[in-house]
């Protein structure tokens, strides 16, 4: 993945050809340097779109991120701009339709998460509830400036596949009737959604 001239600071990182240092997973694919700088790690509250981080993290599993970015317009084109009120109501026909389409990850547990979890979320906003509200309240505590911890990751090692916490939301959704929504699962989510920052010590977005 890291095809791109390598930062001098730090063989993690990445140097563009506009002079910037990011994380080295963007490498030089243009669509993963939008995502890194516009997406990856910025605080999302919005409900519809963490309801599509939820399902894309989802059809991720056990494939790159990029697999999945690549695809995300036809993601969205298929499933109605992740509308949840729109997805809950496809039908296993759309289902068998879907299975077909070799534009998406042709997997049919998957499909069905999506369309299932879409109608838990309805189920959760028509209670009062907010799936944002829900996914948040399991965000970690920010560590006090320079506690142990508290900097940005410096190495992939510093970066967990699992924490406390994630498995705490992913065991809240299972039990909630989620599907797809394994702790590694909702870290990976965490950090697509800014629950946490683990851009790396020298990338421009490291906070």
């Amino acid at each position: 993945m890291n095809d791109g001239a390598l930062a001098p600071e730090t063989s993690f990182l990445v140097l563009g050809d506009d002079g910037v240092a990011r994380c080295g997973w963007v490498g030089s694919d243009p669509s993963y340097r939008r995502y890194h700088d516009e997406e990856w790690g910025r605080p999302l509250h919005d409900e519809e779109r963490l309801f599509e981080k939820i399902c894309l993290e989802g059809f991720q599993a056990g494939l790159s991120w990029i697999t999945i970015l690549r695809r995300r317009p036809v993601f969205r084109e298929v499933f109605h701009g992740f509308n949840v009120d729109r997805v809950a109501d496809m039908t296993e026909a759309d289902v068998d339709r879907l299975v077909n389409d070799a534009r998406i990850i042709r997997h049919r547990g998957k499909i069905r998460a999506t369309i299932n979890n879409a109608a838990i979320t309805r189920d959760i906003q028509r209670a009062g509830g907010s799936l944002a509200e829900l996914i948040w309240s399991f965000a970690p505590d920010a560590l006090p400036p320079g506690a142990p911890g508290s900097g940005p990751p410096r190495t992939y090692a510093d970066i967990p596949a699992i924490t406390a916490e994630s498995r705490a939301l992913s065991t809240e959704l299972r039990r909630l009737g989620y599907t797809f929504v394994g702790p590694t699962t909702m870290y990976a989510l965490m950090q697509s959604a800014g629950l946490v920052d683990d851009h790396l010590a020298g990338c421009h977005r490291a906070r």
